[in-house]
């Protein structure tokens, strides 16, 4: 049974991590689901390694919020580098889904982006699942996450 990890956080202001799993549900419901919520993004380096070592996840989902200010973007710097981290100790995929508080001028806005950046996110990350070419019909189409695709250039 395919054993997935949901790190999310008490920062974000959007359930970023019940969202995820609605969509595992709907898509995969014989998916085994670890859910790990920690305080900020800062967190969730440490909670990706426990959920792929201690609770044996084959993959894991890090959901969080960046806001605001410079120093914000610094830690979301610094999450992702632990992420990647521990993706390369792990030699697990780590799915990074961060969405920044400056992306959107009002919360109706701002809450679309972690709507369609988390349900994307999420089929991205059961994709992967299915195998290592399971996302190459998607190879260079311009698809976004949170936004409208660019589209191809080919």
């Amino acid at each position: 049974m395919t054993k997935i990890g949901i790190a999310d956080t008490m920062f974000a202001r959007y359930d970023m991590g019940s969202l995820a799993i609605k969509t595992i549900d709907e898509n995969s419901p014989s998916a085994d689901i670890v859910k790990y919520t920690v305080p900020g993004v800062k967190d969730l380096p440490v909670a990706a390694k426990k959920l792929i070592e201690e609770h044996k996840c084959d993959i894991v989902m890090a959901l969080g919020m960046v806001g605001k200010q410079p120093i914000d973007e610094t830690c979301a710097h610094e999450a992702n580098q632990g992420l990647i981290q521990a993706e390369l100790m792990t030699n697990k995929h780590i799915i990074k889904v961060f969405v920044h508080e400056q992306e959107a001028n009002d919360d109706e806005k701002l809450k679309a982006i972690f709507v369609d950046r988390t349900k994307k996110h999420t089929i991205n990350t059961l994709k992967l699942l299915e195998g290592i070419e399971a996302l190459s019909e998607f190879a260079g189409k311009g698809k976004r996450q949170g936004s409208d695709d660019a589209g191809s250039l080919s």
